[in-house]
């Protein structure tokens, strides 16, 4: 009895028994009790490391870092797009960056223009490539559909719109700032003092919207400077002239005289014969720049035979040599025919009635030459009273049916 208890308590002992389960393995004494599952043990318990503030702040520093650069390229990625992509003007057109505008000036501009998108990141952009550059000043042409970088680009390199100021070769001084004065692309006065006669050379002048009147004039007159040094240093040695400024007399003289390129050698080589002769020049230009001035003469104002007597300084008629100043700007061509004429025996010439001039070396032939010139231009005239007296006479015969046409009704 003693023993079964004994023996029963051991078992029982080993199988549910604290001290036995410490000491060795539990054996299971039914089916129910051996498909029971064991308990999982415990989680770990976290370190006093791990619960430290510093680790804690230093992995929030370590995210926040992550999520700004993230952000960042984001940010950096859509306004690179922005500022190389397509802009959104759909034409083109022309704008202006005046002098002194600052780049937020000219971003806020273009954007209320229509030219970009936003503003800030033209800026911004614009920083990165300009570098230590600026957007130059001036009229721009911007295509349709242009980037900021190709805008930026553009004003960086300062290719502006450029417009055109012509001379006409012959024009005087006066002509010249009348021109200047109605030219409405360019700003500014005039100055009160006029250069001197054939001090500006005619040409074409290219500039930006912006440019004074001053400085085309500036331009005109540093360009006959040089252009002047350049001939008169590569003239024939033998000249009867005595300085630069008297090849620009000449010069005028020529300019004034025949507007054919191929003529002005000859028609210099004219009067160079007759300086070199004493022979006055005799030309008819020089006697309406006596009497006109630098306005010139009216267009319905013809030259009289008592002008031809009428004695000015410039009259070459009435004077032996050169006028005391040129008669207007010369051209570098009529120069250059001045500086190197044709060598010929000319000392006359005169209109040939096509454009063109008949020249002579005697009085003779010369005479010749001006009777045929009457003959052409006499039946000019009378052709073209011809001409009016046929139109004249179809307005009157329209007239007269128009009125017949009106009594029937």
């Amino acid at each position: 009895m003693n023993d079964r208890t004994n023996q029963s308590k051991g078992i029982f002992g080993r199988a549910g028994g604290k001290n036995n389960a410490q000491s060795g393995p539990i054996v299971p004494v039914s089916p129910s009790q051996a498909l029971k599952p064991e308990m999982a043990p415990p989680p770990p318990k976290r370190s006093r490391r791990a619960r430290n503030q510093v680790v804690v702040f230093l992995n929030f520093i370590l995210s926040l870092i992550i999520f700004v650069a993230i952000v960042g390229i984001g940010v950096f990625w859509y306004g690179k797009t922005e500022f190389e992509g397509a802009g959104p003007l759909d034409q083109t057109t022309d704008f202006m960056v005046r002098e002194g505008a600052g780049l937020n000036q000219i971003a806020s501009a273009l954007e209320g223009q229509g030219i970009v998108t936003n503003q800030r990141i033209f800026s911004i952009g614009a920083k990165g490539v300009l570098g230590d550059d600026t957007l130059k000043a001036g009229e721009y042409e911007i295509k349709a559909g242009s980037s900021m970088q190709e805008i930026v680009e553009l004003m960086k390199s300062g290719k502006s719109i450029l417009h055109s100021f012509t001379v006409p070769e012959g024009q005087t001084v006066q002509q010249v700032f009348d021109r200047l004065k109605t030219d409405e692309m360019l700003q500014g006065d005039l100055p009160a003092e006029m250069p001197p006669e054939g001090a500006l050379l005619p040409e074409t002048y290219k500039f930006s919207r912006g440019t004074t009147r001053a400085e085309i004039l500036e331009q005109m007159a540093k360009a006959q400077t040089r252009a002047l040094e350049q001939v008169w240093a590569r003239r024939a040695p033998d000249l009867p002239l005595e300085s630069p400024e008297e090849l620009v007399i000449l010069a005028s003289i020529v300019e004034k005289e025949t507007a054919r390129a191929d003529e002005r050698p000859r028609v210099a080589g004219v009067f160079i014969n007759r300086l070199n002769r004493g022979i006055r020049l005799q030309s008819d230009p020089t006697i309406i720049y006596g009497l006109f001035g630098g306005a010139g003469k009216p267009s319905d104002r013809p030259i009289y035979k008592s002008d031809i007597d009428k004695p000015t300084p410039y009259n070459t008629y009435v004077i032996d040599r050169l006028p005391p100043t040129p008669i207007a700007n010369p051209g570098r061509e009529a120069m250059e025919a001045v500086a190197n004429p044709s060598r010929t025996n000319d000392l006359y010439f005169v209109a040939d009635g096509t454009g063109g001039h008949a020249f002579a070396e005697t009085l003779d032939e010369h005479n010749s030459n001006v009777a045929r010139w009457r003959r052409l231009e006499s039946e000019r005239e009378k052709a073209v009273a011809a001409e009016k007296d046929a139109a004249a006479k179809a307005a009157a015969d329209k007239a007269a049916e128009d009125s017949a046409d009106t009594q029937g009704n």
